[in-house]
Parts: C-alpha cells; structure tokens; sequence
C-alpha cells in the first residue's frame, strides 16, 4: 500500500526557512512526477511545485526565486526548500506522487499534509 510521509513543517518568521520532506514507500515499482501543493482553509488546493523523474521544474509565479524542489530517487524523496517565507505561504503542505504500483497501476497518491505558519 503506498504511503506519502512528510515532514519539516512548523511555525517561523517571515524572512526565515523551512526544508519539506516527503518519502514515498510501499508498493511502489516506479515513480515520476512528484511535488508540492498548498491549502489554506476555504480556498482551492493550489500546486506550488512539481519535479519529473527527468528533473523538469515549474513552479507557481508566487514562489519562484524563493522555493526550490528536489528530488532523490533513491527512497523515492521529494523536497521543498522554502526561504525568505511570507506570511501569505501559510498553508497545509501536501506533497504528491504519481506512481506505478506492483499491482501494474498507474496513480497519484497524496501525503497527510504538514502545516506551515508564518508569522509577521
């Protein structure tokens, strides 16, 4: 059964950083995309980043130059380095994976979310 675990979220200073970390086990046979997305109450889930097994980035307008996503294929990790935090990036961090299974299925699996606070 695949499980998305993240951690590293918390509560920090505008101007100050956080690491994201999301490991991805369980019945996995491959992985390729992976990535972030971020969720404040009331609103839409909204993609912050995303990686290919390739390397490709993109990321949202709002955290570009500020946020960087990487990856090890090796445990199936994703990150998401945050710095120069504002207190707009507060929000409930998910980390996503699309996956092959050994069940020879091809889909998107979603951590339980981490929240990140960030205060004025």
């Amino acid at each position: 059964q695949v499980q998305l675990v993240e951690s590293g979220g918390g509560l920090v200073q505008a101007g100050e950083s956080l690491k994201l970390s999301c490991a991805a086990s369980g019945g996995i046979i491959g992985v390729s995309a992976m990535g972030w997305s971020r969720q404040v109450p009331g609103k839409q889930r909204e993609l912050v980043a995303n990686i290919t097994r390739g390397g490709d980035v993109e990321y949202a307008d709002s955290v570009k130059g500020r946020f960087t996503i990487s990856r090890l294929d090796v445990g199936n990790t994703v990150y998401l380095q945050m710095n120069n935090l504002k207190p707009e990036d507060t929000a409930v961090y998910y980390c996503n994976a699309a996956v092959v299974t050994t069940s020879l299925v091809f889909d998107y699996f979603w951590g339980q979310g981490t929240q990140v606070t960030v205060s004025s």
